[in-house]
């Protein structure tokens, strides 16, 4: 009698036990540990429900021939990058790259989150709550240890390793055609003209196909080399022998029209050549993954083939 009693008393506390210690990434089964941006991390062998908080890893998870259930769109109600396919055809929106909706994650029952320290540091402790969540470092000049990082979360690096090293293979392949040439990447913004330097994520395609720049699309005289800033007048920094120029959204492609329709653009040696090329912004400015860097290179081996 007196032992039942015992076992009767301790049931509560064990229970109660159990309870504090349970997880989401404990009921889903073995885990691997992560380092990452924000410190360590486990997160399951093989995540099924994973929501992206950043338009790179849309790009990481189709190209690992993964669909994440949720994702951070890069402007409100923004479609997903048509580049892509329509594989993200079933995938929830959960806010945008700089505010997510910690509700619209938390619905979606996530057992693996990714995200960027640089975008969406603010919301770690929350996201974290919710599931494991590995965050990279920065965004852009990163862009392959990110890849291989978001792979490793996901437990797909061998493959992100061989995807990698086939996109660098192929790169040199096409730069070897074109490499005593000089390529221009503008993107007009909403309120500004940008110039692409070595550390964008198209500029870094670029160099990886060993495609030269022109001296002033370096950004040799700024730390921060992914880009900078012109004005109309000053349009001519954007010139080479062909340019690759891209819109970010409709106010942009409104600044992209007057321009490009304006002397000071018609008068470019590339434009007057017939060699200013515009190409989608989503595959050259936000794609930031391995499968637009393919794009890029189909991009470049297109338009400059009639230059060689």
């Amino acid at each position: 009698m007196r032992l039942r009693l015992a076992i009767a008393a301790m049931l509560p506390v064990l229970a109660l036990t159990a309870c504090g210690t349970s997880s989401t990434t404990e009921d889903a089964g073995p885990t691997r540990t992560v380092k990452h941006a924000m410190g360590e991390t486990k997160v399951p062998m093989a995540p099924k429900r994973v929501v992206v908080l950043d338009t790179d890893k849309l790009d990481t998870m189709v190209s690992l021939g993964l669909v994440p259930v949720g994702a951070a769109q890069a402007q409100e109600n923004q479609t997903w990058p048509d580049y892509l396919g329509p594989s993200l055809s079933a995938t929830k929106p959960v806010g945008t790259l700089q505010q997510v909706n910690i509700e619209a994650v938390m619905a979606l029952k996530p057992d693996l989150i990714l995200g960027s320290k640089f975008r969406q540091e603010a919301f770690y402790d929350k996201l974290s709550k919710i599931a494991p969540t590995v965050f990279t470092e920065r965004v852009g000049v990163t862009w392959k240890e990110n890849f291989l990082l978001d792979a490793e979360a996901l437990g797909k690096k061998d493959q992100a390793q061989q995807l990698m090293t086939g996109y660098e293979t192929r790169a040199k392949e096409v730069g070897a055609k074109f490499s005593k040439l000089e390529v221009g990447i503008v993107r007009f913004m909403p309120t500004e003209i940008r110039l692409y330097g070595p550390e964008s994520f198209s500029g870094i395609v670029v160099g990886d196909a060993g495609i030269p720049r022109p001296q002033p699309q370096q950004l040799a005289d700024q730390d921060d080399k992914r880009f900078g800033k012109i004005s109309q007048e000053n349009i001519a920094k954007g010139d080479a022998d062909a340019i690759f120029y891209s819109a970010y959204g409709e106010a942009a492609a409104k600044s992209q029209a007057e321009v490009t329709g304006g002397p000071l653009w018609k008068n470019l040696g590339a434009v007057k050549s017939g060699h200013a090329f515009n190409v989608d912004d989503e595959i050259w400015m936000l794609g930031i993954g391995v499968t637009a860097a393919g794009k890029i290179l189909d991009d470049l081996d297109k338009h400059l083939t009639a230059l060689a």
